[in-house]
């Protein structure tokens, strides 16, 4: 048997299973193999049923003396058993379960775990795992691992499928780390591991086993990430000289002053642009902290040396936000700026004489492959069709491409903009989620940084408070219609487009539909009430915020559309329906959607939760404007798995548990740094390279 080995080749494998398997993405012996516990149950401590108390669990071995069923009044099955030992003896109940009067009989030795539960007095164990003893022991008296499930594939299906498997592999595994790296950072070999993360002999030793494995993780994505970097520096780009005078007289024309961190920022981007080897940089900035401005920066000093931008973005609601803002920052310039959607409806180009003209498709493409489009703003229709398709885009001279919150964009995907020439476009992505510190060492270690960590002087700072009662509700209601009397807008946020089914942990989550109808209706009968979300055509949406923007709408309901980019200086408040279920990067993005302008604004959190760790987390952003902040504490008390976008990425779930520790991703990021200067190819590390090229495979960075 290989680690290839497809699942169905097992004993006890058929269809269904493979299928519930699959949901697990497991289609291989590896796959198992690589099936990590969550966590562990500790019934290593066998108790004497004498010294068993009643609302604990419990690890106990003895003899059955007597085992039979029963039915209850209302026709549930019930198996009785007792089960003694030198100290005493305990009764034992199982629900639904009355094949084990045919599997279990008197005089057999059995090891059990459970719960200890009292009814009238009388101690008994209730519905507890068991195993005989004239076996080795794998669901009880031991550490037994506790595995990520999923709808008919228990933790007790697993152990048994995957035991075997550990014997059979347990020294054939070929390791994968270099030894260098294994004695220097004392971890476990490769195989003692596998055996002590699945089955371990001490809870120290699956901790081992575990940072074993972390290690190895997230040394393999480093090793990712630098050799992607490694071989962009490799290609060549234009280089793109800083047109000072020219920059200068465009930091005069605005009416305020840059930052420091915007000045320290387009520094860092102009001296990139500069280079042979093409640029790879994240902007971060809070909402409001001024990226446009640096973007605009690096599109005019290209444009100035005849080379042409490209700017995309995610909507394109979004896309029409940048065209009007570089349109107005750079209308002292004499810059043609075109923009482009996917929805074939409008296609219009900034010209010389300050004015905005419609023209063709066709038009717009042949004078961006002339040259005559000197800044190309949309969506990813931009690459849609290019390398020769049908209505695809050809640029002339491609010197810089400018990505609004979306982080990756390969050399692939340059290369489509490119049609195959030599030079790849300088990259410079921007975005308004704070990133940790050790997302930034590792899911974008490919890329440099540049953060601009204060806001322009003049931003208010926005009253944020916590409501969970309808008292709260009501008032906050009133000072929606108070702030509307004096002109204001405002925002209100749902998790959800549509009403949820009854029966799942969704149906108390308020939803865009129901709320629209509610506060149209009846909270707000008198007042303009609009609604906003993903299912609605761009068109639509587009007309919506036109609406808001204008003023002809008082209030606005949505889902998070209004995350990223939305600017409307008039809106004062922002309410946030079912907080609980946002991150707080995001939910400080929403927050960054008010508070634009002169006038003091609000952002409301509602939640429904009683838990003390939502309440903590939500006070967070009660005490705290700074995003950075925010992030590094979203990921200590939410976790990697939950932050905003993770869960796509493909990153095996120890990785992204182990996001969390600086000190272990550090470590790992300077192996991965130490291995590729002395081997930059892993010719000589045949294995890890196997294993490089499989997690490229699985691990998805957008």
């Amino acid at each position: 048997m290989k680690l290839s080995t497809p699942v169905k080749n097992l004993s006890g494998i058929g269809e269904v299973y493979q299928e519930k398997l699959k949901n697990l993405n497991i289609k291989t012996v590896g796959d198992l193999l690589y099936h990590f516990p969550h966590r562990y149950e500790d019934f290593s401590n066998v108790t004497s049923i004498s010294k068993i108390k009643p609302g604990e669990e419990c690890s106990v071995q003895g003899t059955i003396k007597q085992i039979n069923n029963t039915k209850t009044y209302q026709g549930k099955n019930l198996t009785h058993a007792i089960i003694e030992d030198d100290s005493g003896a305990v009764k034992v109940v199982w629900f639904n379960q009355p094949y084990l009067t045919n599997v279990l009989e008197s005089g057999q030795e059995v090891s059990l775990a459970g719960q200890v539960k009292i009814r009238e007095e009388e101690i008994f164990i209730s519905n507890p795992a068991y195993e005989k003893m004239d076996q080795e022991l794998t669901h009880t008296g031991r550490i037994v691992p506790v595995y990520p499930e999923t709808e008919g594939l228990s933790s007790h299906w697993l152990r048994k499928i995957i035991k075997p498997l550990v014997e059979e592999f347990k020294d054939k595994i070929p390791e994968t780390l270099p030894e260098q790296i294994l004695k220097q950072r004392d971890l476990l070999p490769v195989n003692k591991a596998l055996k002590q993360i699945h089955f371990p002999s001490s809870l120290k030793k699956a901790e081992q086993a575990k940072h074993r494995f972390s290690f190895e993780e997230l040394f393999l994505i480093e090793l990712l990430v630098l050799r992607q970097r490694q071989r962009l520096n490799q290609r060549k780009s234009y280089q793109i000289p800083f047109k000072e005078s020219r920059i200068k007289q465009f930091a005069d024309s605005l009416p305020f002053e840059l930052t420091d961190a915007q000045r320290k920022a387009a520094w860092e981007v102009l001296q990139d642009l500069q280079k042979e080897q093409p640029m790879n940089r994240l902007l971060e900035g809070d909402v409001g902290s001024g990226k446009t401005i640096v973007a605009a920066i690096a599109a005019l000093n290209t444009a100035k040396n005849n080379y042409q931008t490209a700017i995309m973005a995610p909507t394109s609601v979004l896309a029409k936000q940048h065209f009007k803002s570089f349109s107005k920052l750079l209308a002292d310039f004499k810059q043609n700026i075109g923009f482009l959607t996917g929805d074939k409806d409008k296609w219009v180009s900034r010209k010389l004489k300050r004015q905005t003209i419609e023209i063709s498709r066709e038009k717009l493409l042949e004078k961006v492959e002339d040259g005559q489009i000197d800044i190309l703003i949309g969506t990813h229709a931009l690459i849609q069709g290019s390398q020769g398709k049908p209505g695809g885009v050809d640029f002339s001279k491609l010197g810089l491409v400018i990505l609004d919150e979306q982080h990756r964009f390969g050399v692939e995907q340059r290369a489509q903009l490119t049609q195959g020439q030599e030079q790849v476009p300088h990259l410079l992505s921007m975005t308004a989620t704070p990133i940790p510190r050790t997302l930034a060492l590792t899911i974008y270690g490919d890329l440099d940084l540049s953060v601009i960590d204060e806001l322009p002087p003049g931003r208010k700072k926005v009253a944020t408070e916590l409501i969970n009662s309808k008292e709260g509700r009501q008032k906050t209601y009133q000072f929606i219609r108070k702030e509307v009397d004096q002109g204001r807008q405002a925002f209100v946020i749902c998790p959800r487009i549509e009403p949820g089914d009854e029966d799942n942990n969704w149906s108390d989550v308020k939803s865009v539909e129901e709320e629209y109808e509610k506060l149209n209706e009846e909270v707000f009968p008198d007042l303009k009430v609009g609604k906003l979300h993903g299912d609605m055509k761009n068109s639509k949406k587009e007309r919506i915020m036109k609406k808001f923007k204008k003023g002809k709408l008082d209030i606005i309901i949505s889902t998070s559309v209004v995350e990223v980019g939305v600017d409307v200086p008039n809106a004062t408040v922002m309410m946030i329906e079912g907080a609980e279920r946002f991150g707080l990067a995001q939910l400080h993005q929403f927050r960054g959607r008010v508070g634009r302008a002169e006038h003091k604004s609000y952002c409301f959190l509602f939640t429904t939760s009683e838990s003390d760790k939502t309440k903590k987390r939500l006070k967070a952003l009660v005490e705290s404007e700074d995003g950075f902040d925010l992030a590094e504490r979203d990921l200590k008390l939410r976790g990697p798995g939950d932050l905003s976008g993770t869960r796509q990425w493909g990153i095996p779930d120890l990785a992204m548990g182990a996001l969390t520790n600086v000190d272990l991703v550090k470590k790992a990021r300077k192996d991965a740094q130490s291995v590729l200067e002395q081997d930059p190819e892993l010719k000589d590390h045949p294995r890890l390279e196997k294993r490089v090229e499989s997690i490229d495979r699985k691990v998805h960075l957008e």
